[in-house]
């Protein structure tokens, strides 16, 4: 913070006394605070700030600050156009009435918002966040060659090869897509692994890859619920491509060896995805197969690597153009359940555990964004008690 320094050239008689005489945001202005505490990168600064005195908390969650540095980390984020915070029953929290609902409107998207950048930027261990396989573009022999042999990460199971194949080609352009369910609504993607098949039992172990790859996120345009039941039945035969999905992300084109090993497409930024929904791209074709020469295309196992924000967060009521409910869960965490991470601070590389003295949702907060997890409060607590 800059409280102590000489700004704009003042004299230092001029200078605030540090005995609660004149408030610092009053001091510099309501244009040059907001300048100031815009140049903050760090949700758990602006936690910090609003913790300082009441009329500093009045300040930073008016302004929407926490909301703003989330949009500005996460531009995705934008399709939330409202937030709302569950109890322990699931059912959105009272916001009250009159003046009093803005206020509680405007508390509730300071403390998500808050929370929600912290736990986009801390690093966790990640895992695959595939959940299910919806369609693919053609499929050759089904359901012996089905998109869903590609959830399996081995090529063989019961002794028996074990992967998806288009349809035979001739044009070597063809190109072919797969799409998948993600474990959750919302997760952070910074990976996708593809391993291309190579077919073991025909002469010359051909490698049935493509040349390129390339990914797509985003979500259905309608509850995929409306088409289990045909899912289901004819999975790999259903008309569930673009026009059924809005993509709201696309990555680059990345090239594919034509080698039988998992292959790691790093993308250029971690990827929010708001929807659950991947698109695998396979652009181009390099093999024939011997026995009638057309080109086709084979994939082993594919990933989605990252982390699902479920149950902590959730979406509810995605229309076709993307806007959503942002829903905040603290209730899926219990004091016991609640996990410790590891500080990010090269500094601070000890584990930090919750005090039993913090009370206030603003105080677990501030414990939060520093490396621990989202703890339940009382809500009758007091707001403004000192910080530990």
């Amino acid at each position: 913070m800059v409280l102590g320094c000489d700004l704009g050239g003042r004299d230092k008689n001029s200078r605030v006394k540090m005995d609660g005489s004149m408030d610092f945001i009053q001091w510099v202005g309501e244009d040059m605070s907001l300048k100031i505490l815009m140049c903050l990168e760090d949700p758990s600064d602006l936690v910090r700030t609003g913790a300082v005195s009441s009329s500093w908390r009045q300040f930073v969650i008016t302004h929407g600050l926490c909301k703003n540095l989330c949009l500005r980390m996460f531009p995705e984020a934008s399709s939330f156009t409202r937030v709302i915070e569950c109890d322990h029953m699931g059912k959105s929290v009272a916001t009250g009435t009159d003046d009093s609902a803005e206020w509680t409107s405007l508390v509730t998207e300071h403390k998500v918002y808050a929370l929600l950048s912290r736990v986009l930027t801390t690093s966790t261990r990640e895992k695959n966040c595939m959940s299910d396989s919806i369609f693919a573009s053609s499929t050759d022999n089904y359901p012996e060659e089905s998109i869903k042999n590609t959830l399996e990460q081995s090529d063989r199971v019961n002794n028996r090869a074990t992967y998806w194949s288009s349809k035979g080609e001739s044009d070597p352009a063809a190109p072919e897509t797969l799409i998948y369910k993600l474990s959750s609504q919302l997760c952070l993607i910074t990976e996708v692994h593809v391993h291309p098949f190579q077919a073991y039992f025909q002469f010359g172990f051909p490698m049935y890859s493509a040349k390129a790859v390339r990914f797509q996120m985003g979500h259905p345009k309608v509850p995929l619920q409306k088409y289990r039941d045909e899912v289901d039945k004819f999975l790999d035969e259903q008309d569930l491509s673009d026009d059924k999905f809005v993509w709201t992300y696309c990555s680059p084109e990345y090239p594919m060896a034509q080698e039988n090993r998992l292959q790691k497409f790093k993308l250029p930024e971690p990827v929010l995805c708001i929807g659950g929904i991947l698109k695998v791209e396979l652009l181009g074709r390099v093999q024939t197969q011997e026995m009638d020469g057309l080109y086709y295309i084979c994939i082993n196992h594919v990933a989605a690597i990252g982390r699902p924000l479920s149950p902590l967060f959730d979406v509810k009521m995605i229309d076709e153009q993307g806007k959503c409910t942002l829903t905040y869960n603290p209730c899926t965490f219990s004091l016991k359940r609640v996990e410790l991470i590891k500080e990010e601070s090269s500094s601070q590389s000890h584990f930090r555990r919750f005090s039993e003295s913090i009370r206030t949702w603003e105080q677990v907060i501030i414990s939060t964004l520093r490396g621990a997890g989202p703890l339940v409060i009382d809500d009758n607590d007091s707001d403004h008690e000192d910080l530990d």
